[in-house]
């Protein structure tokens, strides 16, 4: 297969391998690699009728060196089994979510793209109920999953600035799902999302689901905003995805940049704080936002084409540690092993 590494966007390409496990009974069985990307399953699976699923998303890392990383994979293990935990599904223990996640990176190692071409490998582990079910229960089986495929960026153009609107539709209720990693969150938000880009949009802000006034995710990332007295603001809230490259960055902008962290309210009607803002996750890595239609008005933040120098900053210091240019914080890089 002949890739053009500059040029990959964010689609799915099929990788020889993946993992499988299966859990029933009350106990995992061990798992192999299959090169079987077609999933067979009861047609009475609550994955299909009730949304019974959590997955996740990760990435592995072409080093200078030729080398493999990863970045924080056992923050993903972890936020995993809480979305498990929400939905009644078994735990997959941290030790079997790593070792998959090894096999599968050092049996598509050739996948991985060459360092300096700005591409990764990106994983996706996914938890389904499966089984005989038709009744509104937790699923008799289980199956864990992980495959990958080569990426690029996930919004076109990379790391320039693009636009948002906010969106009239919620994406999560509140005390529901929207903290866990489910496909419910992201089946509602396919309508705002087609809407937003029938507008031009990249894609949609979503408020609080109570009272509308504060900002909550930008599409399927989380928002952060920095204000001219350097703070590194980004929202909380129970219904908002913890995102492992939020909870990064908020770190990064401390030790590595000397902003202020914080996590708290971020109004919508009260952009004028902020001199830069952006969108962050690990597909997203970090989308630099131009500008934000809210209703009738359009606020712009450092410019629609150039990108902030802080946010720059924190682009350049979050890609160097997973890509093993600058060093990483304790327990932030995962080697490959791939003898």
């Amino acid at each position: 297969m002949q890739i053009d590494w500059e040029n990959l966007g964010f689609s799915y390409i099929k990788t020889p391998w993946r993992f499988v496990a299966k859990w029933k009974n009350g106990f995992w069985e061990q798992g192999a690699l299959t090169e079987d990307n077609i999933l067979h399953i009861h047609e009475g699976s609550p994955a299909l009728h009730y949304g019974q699923q959590c997955f996740e998303g990760l990435k592995a890392y072409r080093r200078p060196d030729g080398g493999i990383n990863l970045f924080r994979p056992d923050e993903n293990s972890k936020r995993l089994n809480r979305s498990a935990r929400r939905l009644r599904m078994p735990f997959v223990p941290e030790e079997m979510f790593l070792d998959a996640v090894n096999q599968v990176v050092k049996a598509n190692q050739e996948f991985v793209p060459p360092y300096g071409t700005g591409a990764t490998l990106y994983l996706r582990p996914l938890l389904i109920g499966v089984g005989e079910n038709i009744g509104v229960a937790p699923a008799p089986e289980y199956l864990f999953i992980i495959f990958c495929m080569p990426v690029g960026s996930y919004f076109k153009g990379g790391l320039a600035p693009t636009n948002f609107i906010v969106s009239d539709y919620d994406r999560a209720a509140p005390n529901g799902t929207g903290a866990a990693k489910v496909g419910g969150n992201y089946a509602a938000s396919l309508l705002p999302g087609y809407e937003a880009h029938e507008r031009n949009f990249s894609d949609c802000i979503y408020l609080d689901p109570e009272t509308h006034t504060k900002i909550e995710e930008v599409g399927s990332a989380n928002f952060f905003g920095i204000t001219a007295e350097n703070e590194f603001v980004t929202p909380k809230s129970p219904s908002i995805l913890p995102s492992i490259t939020k909870y990064s960055l908020l770190y990064l902008a401390e030790h590595a940049l000397g902003l202020t962290p914080v996590e708290g309210d971020v109004y919508v009607d009260q952009l004028d704080r902020f001199v830069e803002a952006g969108a962050c996750g690990t597909a997203a890595v970090i989308s630099p936002i131009g500008g934000i239609q809210n209703g009738e008005s359009f606020h712009v933040f450092y410019s629609e084409t150039e990108v902030g120098p802080k946010t720059r900053a924190l682009y350049d210091e979050l890609t160097g540690i997973q890509f093993g240019e600058r060093k990483a914080p304790a327990g932030w890089i995962f080697d490959v092993p791939l003898d």
